[in-house]
C-alpha cells in the first residue's frame, strides 16, 4: 500500500501499548508519522519502535490534528476524556477500554467475527472487546453461524497481565518471597496470587456477578447480534504471567457433533485447533498462547449431560490477541476502506 497514515498510540508506555507498537511494526502497517503518547509523568521518556527510540509525548498537551488512526490503551477515564477529542479532529479511534463498549453508536468489533461493523462508527470510535470475550467469540462464532448458540457457560482462568504491569511485578515478587519463606504482602490483589487462584475479577455488582463476568454477557450479545443468548460466567485470576484460558460449555439450537465443530474451527480465521486425546495434546497458556497471535482451541467434545451440548478449551494471549493485535487488525480494516 503506497498511502501512509499518521498514527497515535495512547498509553504507549503500558504493557498493551508496547505490544501495539510491536504489532504495528511486525505487520508492516503503513505509518507516516507515529506519535507515542502517555501521561505527563511518562512524557519525555522513550519507547522502542524497531531500531528507533521514540520520545513519549504528553497526551494532555498533544494536538491531535492530522492523526488518521488513534489506538487507545490508557484506561477508561483517559478514553472518555480524550477519545472524543481525537475523533473530532478527524482520527478514527480504536479504544481498548470499556468506556464505549455498551454505547449503541459505537461498534464493538472482533476482526474475525464481525469485521463489517467497523464501518458503523458515527462517532468515529470503534471499541475493542474485553480480552476474554474476544478469544471466546473468535472460537464460538463459526459454531453460532452454523447451528446457533442458546447458552454459554464459561469459566475463565485469567493471567495477571490482564490487570497490568503492577500485577506482573506482584506475581514475580510474591513467588520469590514465598520460595524464601517470606510474607507475600498482597497489594494489587486482595489476597495472595502466587500459588493461588482468585475467583474475582472487577467489582462486585448487585446480582452477585462481577463486572468482568458481566462484560462477557453484554459483549457476547452485542458482538453476535443476538440478545437471546444466555451467558453464565465465572472469572478466575490465576498465577500465570501471560495468556488467558477458558473452559467453555455451550448449548446449541441444533445438534452439532464434535467432529463437525473441529472442521469449522480448523477452517476459521485466527484459530488453531490443538485437539489430540493424548497427554499434552491440548493448548496451554505457556506452551502455545504466550507471545502468539492465534486463538487456540482444544478438548472439543460433546457434552454428555446435554443432548445439544459442546465443550471446548480456549486459550489466547490476552495482551496480544486480546488487545493489541485486534486493535491493529481493526485499523487495517479501516484503512482498507480508503
Amino acid at each position: 500500500m503506497s498511502q501512509q497514515f499518521n498514527v497515535a498510540v495512547v498509553g504507549a508506555t503500558g504493557a498493551v501499548g508496547e505490544v501495539m507498537l510491536s504489532v504495528l511494526l511486525e505487520r508492516g502497517f503503513p505509518i507516516g508519522e507515529l506519535h507515542v503518547l502517555a501521561s505527563t509523568r511518562s512524557a519525555g521518556g522513550k519507547v522502542s519502535f524497531g531500531n528507533r527510540q521514540l520520545v513519549v509525548q504528553d497526551l494532555a498537551t498533544f494536538d491531535p490534528t492530522g492523526v488518521d488512526i488513534a489506538l487507545f490503551s490508557a484506561g477508561g477515564s483517559v478514553s472518555k476524556e480524550y477519545a472524543p477529542k481525537f475523533a473530532a479532529a478527524g482520527a478514527v479511534v480504536i479504544d481498548n477500554s470499556s468506556a464505549f463498549r455498551n454505547d449503541d453508536d459505537v461498534p464493538l468489533v472482533v476482526s474475525e467475527v464481525n469485521p463489517e461493523q467497523v464501518r458503523n462508527r458515527p462517532r468515529g470510535i470503534i471499541a475493542n472487546p474485553n480480552c476474554s470475550t474476544m478469544q471466546m467469540l473468535t472460537a464460538l462464532a463459526p459454531i453460532h453461524r452454523e447451528v446457533g448458540i442458546e447458552r454459554i457457560n464459561v469459566a475463565t482462568y485469567q493471567s495477571v497481565s490482564g490487570t497490568g504491569r503492577k500485577a506482573l511485578e506482584e506475581l514475580g515478587r510474591q513467588t520469590a518471597a514465598l520460595l524464601n519463606f517470606q510474607s507475600p504482602d498482597p497489594q494489587v490483589y486482595p489476597v495472595q496470587i502466587a500459588f493461588n487462584v482468585i475467583p474475582h475479577g472487577g467489582d462486585f455488582t448487585d446480582n452477585g456477578y462481577t463486572t468482568e463476568e458481566m462484560k462477557l454477557v453484554w459483549e457476547t450479545r452485542k458482538i453476535l447480534g443476538d440478545a437471546s443468548i444466555g451467558v453464565n460466567a465465572t472469572v478466575v485470576r490465576v498465577p500465570v504471567f501471560y495468556g488467558h484460558s477458558e473452559a467453555v460449555h455451550i448449548e446449541t439450537r441444533d445438534k452439532i457433533t464434535a467432529e463437525r465443530a473441529r472442521e469449522l474451527l480448523a477452517q476459521a480465521p485466527g484459530i488453531e485447533v490443538v485437539d489430540e486425546q493424548v497427554a499434552g495434546g491440548y493448548p496451554t497458556a505457556v506452551t502455545h498462547a504466550s507471545g502468539s497471535d492465534p486463538v487456540y482451541v482444544g478438548r472439543i467434545r460433546e457434552d454428555i449431560s446435554h443432548p445439544r451440548g459442546l465443550s471446548l478449551w480456549v486459550v489466547a494471549d490476552n495482551i496480544r490477541k486480546g488487545a493489541a493485535l485486534n486493535a491493529v487488525q481493526l485499523a487495517e480494516l479501516v484503512i482498507a476502506e480508503r
